[in-house]
């Protein structure tokens, strides 16, 4: 995932932008161990379908395998949630360098105007 542009050295970034980034990095640390553990998962499921024969794949094995095959999904799922999530926080932090950097050229033109 591309991290948003930073702002300019001489504007301060706030603290909410730092919080931001820090839980957008955090949450792609997240994303990247689901999606893993999805990929073990269906490794898993299909190394136990192919060992464990047809005629034993019934009662309790039978729903255990069904259900990490579910629950692999549900995984998946999570990571793309995760994902999109990801998506919207670099969106937010982005938009707020924009506004950060235009309210601090504001200020600057502000400060010029009432200096003259």
């Amino acid at each position: 995932m591309s991290k948003p542009s930073q702002p300019s050295p001489s504007i301060p970034v706030s603290s909410a932008d730092t919080r931001l980034e820090r839980a957008l990095d955090r949450n792609e640390t997240v994303e990247e161990t689901v999606k893993q553990s999805s990929a073990e998962l269906f490794v898993i499921n299909a190394v136990l379908k192919q060992e464990i024969p047809e005629h034993v794949q019934t009662g309790d094995v039978a729903q255990a395998l069904q259900k990490t095959g579910e629950l692999e999904g549900k995984i998946q799922a999570s990571a793309d949630d995760l994902a999109h999530v990801n998506e919207l926080l670099e969106q937010e932090i982005g938009e707020r360098a924009d506004v950060e950097r235009e309210l601090a050229a504001t200020k600057v033109a502000l400060a010029k105007a009432k200096a003259r």
